[in-house]
């Protein structure tokens, strides 16, 4: 598809004479399209022009040559050059786009390029609680995008199956094991222990002694301990495959931090090699007082591995096994500065800089309950499963109100009630904390994942009436046929502006690893199809204006589920 930015980009570089690549980066999409649809800030050259930005705007503006069939017009204003595109020719490349690109803005920028995505990682025998909820369809939905962009991908699970909580669950099982039954409510039960030994730690030191020399024991593969282990976390994956199940959740690796502690000692060797691992009170660690940081632990002082010196051989396994040029860590804003400490550290390990360049934190805001945090060890969570399946029962009954008769009531229940869950977890910047909201969540209305759904069901609904289906859309009977003059109009050439930057829009999704840019973008569209429909009848006597009008509404109903779809919610085909 034409890349107007390319062109203007040429175009300003054969004036100024400078590289066009660069000049392409700082061009930008103006809020609002009064002031053009392209602008190009001219301070960008005032210090290497040294003149004003106005006066490079005007010299530029009466320079340039423009090929009027791609950009209709420039304007200056403030020191910038305003461009604003042919209309029909707009029109014209995202028609001949849908018409030979069923997955529209599906591209292979990303071919050759390698992604791995650390996320969801649940805590072994603990619930999979809303806390979870953030990362699986955060790291969820930059996985769909990366691949649709061409990126080889890879999920991993990074389970939280190590620690000195296993000490204690096993200390706990030993004390109390005969009271429970954990095969018939293993999350549950195994949370109940979890919360009592976790009161009983606190009011005897003895007790934590004893889960710390547990959890020894299981590093150094005590039969006991490591069968108890296993059977802690085979229960739990049977329990978390049900979530991912309904979450969509999928995963090339659920290889946790046991798989990861035998492969330590490496790092270990590694760190001493490099000269800066030193002895403090009894304990290993990389003094990063330099980099005005704690240090970094790498060993306890009684011998056991740390959460930072499992991830470093994480990622020196994840170097040697997926050679990435991008590692991300979704993870909550209260893991910042551990990962700044992993990362800095990695730079010791001896590893190429392609691998430690590109180890990103993608960190996120915590989900809140109305009275605040949740915490494990109180006891006080609420389980994903529970409210996942509340959204659903709750969608269930808005839509037997408002459509007692539609059929398949249960499925779209699930889709929309799942939606709504997913759309309000990724609708705000992943870096503010969420105060989960039901008032807001399943708002038809408000811009919200089932006003999205909606959006797309009616514009599926409006095609049906047309007396077309989508395949004699996608067939070109409909394509092959269009009067572009017909889709020069403003609410038409709003949507079309939208549709055609897309692929724009999933470049800065990955670019910024944030994927409430789509979330936003869909609410646009969405609002840009709505006003259109209130404007313009689609369903009209004179065949070309009809033709075009269904066209326009296929375009965005298909951009609303592919981009809804990314998000990794799924769309009824009526509501």
């Amino acid at each position: 598809m034409l890349d107007f930015k390319k062109e203007i980009a040429n175009s300003i570089a054969k004036v100024v004479e400078l590289n066009s690549e660069e000049l392409y980066t700082f061009i930008e999409v103006p809020k609002d399209s009064v002031n053009g649809d392209y602008a190009f800030p001219c301070f960008k050259l005032a210090k290497e022009l040294r003149k004003s930005p106005m006066v490079i705007a005007e010299e530029i503006k009466e320079k340039i040559e423009l090929n009027n069939e791609v950009i209709e017009k420039v304007v200056v204003v403030s020191g910038y050059l305003n461009f604003f595109v042919n209309k029909n020719k707009l029109a014209e490349e995202i028609v001949k786009e849908f018409s030979r690109n069923k997955e529209y803005g599906k591209s292979e920028i990303g071919k050759g390029k390698n992604i791995v995505i650390d996320y969801s990682h649940p805590n072994i025998a603990k619930p999979f609680h809303i806390g979870h909820l953030r990362s699986t369809v955060i790291g969820q939905a930059l996985y769909n995008t990366y691949e649709y962009l061409g990126y080889d991908v890879k999920g991993l699970n990074y389970l939280g199956d190590y620690g000195t909580q296993f000490g204690k669950m096993i200390e706990g099982y030993k004390l109390w094991g005969e009271e429970y039954d954990i095969e018939k409510d293993p999350i549950n039960q195994m949370m109940d222990i979890y919360v009592r030994i976790n009161n009983l730690c606190k009011e005897d030191e003895t007790v934590l002694e004893r889960c710390r020399d547990n959890f020894k024991k299981l590093e150094d593969g005590d039969p006991y301990c490591v069968d108890l282990w296993k059977r802690f976390r085979e229960l739990s994956l049977n329990e978390f495959h049900k979530i991912y199940e309904i979450l969509g959740g999928r995963f090339d690796s659920w290889d946790g931090e046991a798989y990861i502690a035998p492969k330590v000692p490496e790092v270990v060797e590694l760190l001493k090699k490099s000269g800066k691992l030193t002895l403090s009170e009894g304990a290993q660690i990389i003094d990063l007082e330099e980099k005005n940081m704690p240090p970094c632990m790498i060993e306890k002082s009684n011998g056991s591995s740390t959460y930072a010196a499992r991830d470093l051989a994480a990622i020196l396994y994840r170097a040697r096994t997926y050679d990435f040029d991008k590692a991300l860590y979704v993870t909550s804003y209260e893991q910042i500065l551990h990962f700044k400490q992993v990362f800095e550290t990695a730079k010791l390990l001896g590893l190429d800089e392609k691998y430690t360049n590109g180890l990103e934190h993608v960190s996120f805001g915590m989900v809140l309950l109305p009275t605040g945090k949740m915490s494990t060890r109180e006891g006080t969570v609420v389980k994903l499963e529970d409210l996942l399946n509340e959204s659903i029962e709750r969608a269930q009954k808005v839509i037997e109100e408002k459509n007692p008769d539609i059929e398949n009531k249960e499925e779209i229940a699930k889709k929309v009630g799942i939606g709504a869950v997913i759309f309000n977890d990724l609708s705000n910047n992943r870096i503010k904390d969420e105060v989960f909201d039901w008032d807001t969540i399943l708002n038809f209305q408000g811009e919200t994942g089932p006003y999205i759904q909606y959006t797309y069901v009616r514009t599926k609904s409006i095609i049906e009436k047309a007396g077309v289906t989508v395949e004699n859309i996608e067939n070109n009977d409909i394509l092959g046929n269009i009067c572009l003059e017909n889709l020069q109009d403003t609410d038409s050439q709003n949507i079309l502006k939208l549709i055609y930057n897309f692929e724009d829009i999933l470049k800065q999704v990955t670019d910024k690893n944030e994927p409430s840019i789509l979330s936003r973008y869909l609410i646009d569209v969405a609002k840009a199809y709505s006003t259109f429909y209130n404007n313009n009848k689609v369903i009209v006597d004179d065949e070309k204006v009809k033709n075009a009008r269904v066209f326009l509404t296929y375009a965005t109903g298909k951009i609303l589920k592919i981009g809804a779809n990314l998000l990794g919610i799924e769309m009824p085909e009526k509501m």
